[in-house]
């Protein structure tokens, strides 16, 4: 009897855990991804979890935003965010505090300013979309942890532009030196797995208590890749350049920095890839937004971070309000 009520109490025990952990952190239900030959993976389609305590949902195009219609209404103003980590957010970001919902929740309300009191309308951006009778923003967000320009032009060939009258190319200084895309780590990275987990409990041991499994040789092999990694990430982005311009779309390229360049400095090749990207983009017309002085500028640029490399909700705000100041710039 002693050893039944003891096997239950244990049970009772686990299932317990189990359900707080779903409940308070979102463990069990991880977000899924698809390998893809060209970009290497994206989200699987149409999925919406919580993980502590942020909502992220994905769309039938492997956004994070909600559902779309592949064409753009004629009341419509459209902006294709295109981006890694940084500009999706993670799990660290509630949907509403993204980059692309920062942004369209506030250029929505310049319009409805717009259109209650002209007179308080902020810049010229608002009264541009009201005269070309443009009433409504979307903001798409087509990005994925570690992708690079290499990943997000094939998105680009497979999905198309979405119609978008402008498209941000979101990078970090890290995204000049990525590798080719690669599926190898679907369903075999814990990062991206493809399958839900059967218990909460497996997730939490596979991704906090057991080491991370030894990268197979093909892999090795793909970080390994040498050569002239920063010349084939600007190939990317010249292409996405190419496709932004066949559909009558123009193109900003946002560089964010890591915090350690704010606080001790970019390294000698970091500097040397941060000045081929702004050269080639000069000599392609390219428009160009290189974070790092406006970050340095900052009395805590900490603050913005989550971590080294990705931002939190205020440094999305800071990236928001720069792709304002870009849009209040051109003609509509």
């Amino acid at each position: 009897m002693k050893l039944l009520l003891g096997a239950i109490a244990i049970l009772l025990a686990l299932l317990g855990i189990e359900i707080f952990l779903r409940v308070r952190f979102g463990f069990g239900h991880p977000l899924l991804y698809l390998a893809d030959p060209e970009m290497g993976y994206r989200l699987a389609p149409n999925q919406t979890v919580k993980r502590f305590g942020n909502t992220i949902a994905i769309n039938q195009y492997s956004m994070r935003s909600g559902e779309i219609t592949p064409e753009r209404s004629p009341t419509t103003f459209r902006i294709l965010l295109l981006g890694d980590s940084v500009a999706n957010g993670g799990w660290w970001t509630d949907q509403s505090q993204t980059i692309s919902t920062l942004l369209q929740v506030q250029l929505q309300t310049q319009i409805q300013t717009q259109v209650q009191n002209p007179a308080q309308a902020k810049g010229n951006l608002s009264a541009a979309l009201q005269r070309a009778k443009l009433s409504t923003i979307e903001v798409l967000n087509a990005s994925a942890n570690s992708w690079s320009p290499r990943s997000e032009f094939p998105y680009l060939k497979q999905f198309g532009t979405f119609e978008s009258q402008r498209i941000v190319l979101i990078i970090n200084t890290d995204d000049l030196f990525a590798t080719a895309p690669t599926d190898l780590v679907v369903g075999h990275d814990r990062n991206y797995p493809d399958r839900l987990p059967f218990l909460a409990l497996e997730e939490v041991i596979t991704r906090y208590v057991l080491p991370a499994p030894k990268l197979s040789p093909q892999l090795q092999a793909v970080y390994a890749e040498g050569g002239d990694r920063v010349g084939r990430n600007l190939q990317a982005i010249d292409q996405i350049h190419q496709m932004a311009q066949q559909h009558q779309a123009q193109l900003l390229v946002i560089l964010t920095p890591l915090l350690r360049e704010i606080e001790t400095g970019s390294r000698n090749y970091e500097i040397d890839a941060r000045q081929r990207l702004a050269q080639f983009l000069q000599d392609r017309t390219i428009s160009f937004i290189d974070c790092l002085p406006h970050f340095q500028a900052q009395s805590s640029p900490r603050s913005l971070y989550h971590d080294h490399i990705h931002l939190n909700p205020q440094g999305n705000q800071q990236i928001s309000d720069q792709i304002q100041q870009w849009l209040q710039q051109l003609q509509i």
